[in-house]
């Protein structure tokens, strides 16, 4: 029993991960730290399709990478929050990582002892087509109802962070927009 090409692919793409998470959350700019997140979130998408699980990784794609990842820039960039280093937020790293390090170690020794390296056998009609006929026949209502509610969410975000949209001109006494 060798090392297999997945093998290798499995331990690039997490070690991939890992970095970028620690990247996320020990940068110093927020902007940087979304990009991070995008390298990330992506690894492990490359994850899930490793493992056969296509559906959750093109979910993982289109929802995290494209529209939380998207979402967090423009409230940034929408709210002109400061950008880059923070005095306020200087403390020292070492707690942090005291309990990140530990919080890791126990998770990892937590799941090596639950799964013990063992295959799960999948049960019929779990596969990507299988899972993605449901979802647009029996699901297809609150699918594109969710769309909509998406779409009215972001639409009254940018009217709510732009107060110049829908203003009066205090000259002409007419509205802008």
């Amino acid at each position: 029993m060798g090392i297999e090409p997945v093998d290798v692919l499995l331990a690039g793409l997490g070690a991939i991960a890992l970095g970028a998470g620690v990247l996320v959350v020990s940068t110093r700019h927020i902007v940087r730290a979304g990009l991070w997140l995008v390298v990330a979130l992506g690894a492990t998408a490359g994850l899930y399709l490793v493992l056969s699980a296509e559906l959750v990784a093109w979910v993982q794609v289109l929802l995290y990478v494209g529209a939380v990842v998207v979402l967090l820039l423009f409230a940034v960039m929408l709210t002109r929050a400061p950008i880059g280093a923070s005095p306020d937020l200087d403390r020292p790293r070492w707690a942090g990582l005291l309990v990140g390090g530990g919080a890791g170690v126990g998770l990892a020794a937590l799941l090596i002892d639950a799964y013990r390296w063992s295959r799960v056998p999948l049960p019929p009609g779990t596969g990507a087509t299988e899972i993605g006929t449901e979802v647009f026949r029996t699901w297809v209502l609150p699918f594109e109802v969710l769309s909509v509610l998406l779409l009215a969410a972001l639409i009254g975000a940018i009217v709510l962070s732009r107060p110049d949209i829908g203003a009066a001109d205090t000259e002409t006494g007419r509205r802008e927009g």
